[in-house]
């Protein structure tokens, strides 16, 4: 069992997933930067030799979901103590892509893992969820009703793993799937 989780650690994940992400579209050829948590909207820089630019999020974890705001997705006020889910907001970056990050577990023979898919996609999936979970409960959250929080599962994502043609054919140009 792993400890609670201190501000340290959750940077140290942080950075240590945008670095591995920064790795990793180098061995596809480009020229990537991480910039650990000073740019808004995304965490990674990539080139190619053409000078076509993408911006990367990563959301990094060691466990099995990842934490979301359901805010940076979609309009969400309160009629009482019913959520009231508005429309949904546009990508924050023209064509931004994302991987989510699952750190190995420290075992041998682990391995990272990476679930690479168009920011607009992920939204896609997060707000699908989000509104399914509202319907069950007549749109107030049992538990913490003023709560905007949700997550999003390995197994949400599974179709994406290791999907980097997904945001890399060509670097300008990130596919919509």
């Amino acid at each position: 069992m792993r400890p609670m989780a201190t501000g340290r650690d959750t940077k140290l994940t942080g950075a240590t997933g945008e670095y591995l992400v920064a790795a990793e579209l180098c061995r596809l050829g480009l020229v990537a930067a991480p910039f650990a948590g000073n740019v808004p909207h995304y965490d990674v820089i990539a080139s190619d030799p053409r000078g076509g630019h993408l911006a990367v999020q990563v959301k990094t974890i060691h466990g099995s979901t990842w934490q979301f705001d359901i805010r940076s997705f979609l309009d969400a006020t309160f009629d009482g103590r019913r959520q009231v889910l508005g429309r949904v907001k546009r990508e924050p970056y023209p064509r931004l892509a994302c991987v989510l990050v699952v750190l190995r577990d420290g075992k041998p023979g682990s391995t990272d893992r990476f679930f690479v898919l168009p920011w607009r996609k992920l939204r896609t999936i997060v707000v699908r969820g989000y509104r399914r979970y509202l319907s069950k409960h007549s749109g107030v959250r049992p538990r913490s009703p003023g709560s905007f929080h949700t997550a999003v599962s390995i197994s949400e994502v599974a179709a994406y793993e290791a999907r980097w043609e997904l945001i890399c054919r060509p670097v300008g140009r990130v596919a919509s799937r």
